[in-house]
């Protein structure tokens, strides 16, 4: 039987990158999957590749730091499969590696729109549904950055140490009802999340100085086999983690 044999999984972010990896292994896995991303083309291209191979996909735009958006991508998920097993907040944006001295409100109120406010829409409502199951997962794809301090500027490290704390406690607080909640905290990886930045110098010089004692660069799949790990009864004991995937990074 496969991993994920008749679960539901909700992975945002998942048009590229470390998102559609993970919706694609999921499906292989059995899940039916539900590709969440802003670009609703994108979005429906990864799903319709699920499809092709046999599987069950639904593609859906949604922009995570809009709350009323984030309602609607979870009513839809749940009027099209009926539960939601796994739940996987992917979808996050850097912040130019702006120090604290440059870092405006706008950029501010942007970084943690996404990367905080997104997360914890969705937990709060994936919460409800899987307190009725007695049953559910829920990843949150952190970063290093979210247990280091050097490793881009003050908005997105603070905003992935958030996170982190937020996978603790709502692990915590639901492990005696059957939901776990776990981080994955990756180093560096080959997508695309730069191609639109425009790093401040400065802090972009400061973050990279210590770029040189990181093994290699990862792969998107190396991150969504850990998530598959942690979607899975494989990792039925493990909740509240932050499971770093760096290659050994964190080891100098």
């Amino acid at each position: 039987m496969k991993k994920l044999e008749n679960n539901c999984a909700l992975v945002t972010g998942a048009a590229s990158g470390i998102g559609k990896a993970i919706a694609l292994l999921f499906a292989q896995e059995g899940a039916k999957v539900v590709v969440a991303d802003r670009d609703a083309v994108a979005a429906e291209a990864v799903a319709h590749q699920i499809r092709q191979h046999g599987g069950h996909a639904l593609g859906l735009a949604c922009d995570v730091s809009d709350q009323q958006q984030v309602e609607r991508l979870l009513e839809a998920t749940l009027q099209e499969y009926g539960s939601l097993d796994v739940l996987v907040n992917n979808a996050g944006i850097m912040d130019n590696f702006m120090p604290l001295d440059k870092v405006t409100d706008a950029l501010w109120e942007k970084i943690m729109a996404v990367n905080v406010n997104g997360p914890f829409y969705a937990c709060r409502l994936a919460i409800v549904q899987m307190l009725k199951q007695g049953k559910g997962s829920i990843i949150n794809i952190a970063s290093v950055g979210g247990v280091a301090g050097a490793r881009a500027g003050l908005a997105y490290t603070t905003s992935k140490h958030a996170l982190v704390g937020m996978s603790k406690n709502i692990g915590f607080m639901y492990a005696q009802k059957g939901i776990r909640c776990n981080a994955i905290a990756p180093g560096g990886v080959t997508t695309h999340i730069m191609d639109e930045a425009e790093p401040d110098p400065e802090g972009a010089s400061l973050c990279s100085s210590g770029a040189g004692s990181m093994p290699r660069m990862g792969e998107a799949n190396e991150i969504a086999r850990v998530a598959l790990f942690l979607a899975c009864e494989d990792a039925s004991f493990v909740n509240g983690e932050t499971l770093v995937a760096d290659g050994g990074w964190l080891a100098y």
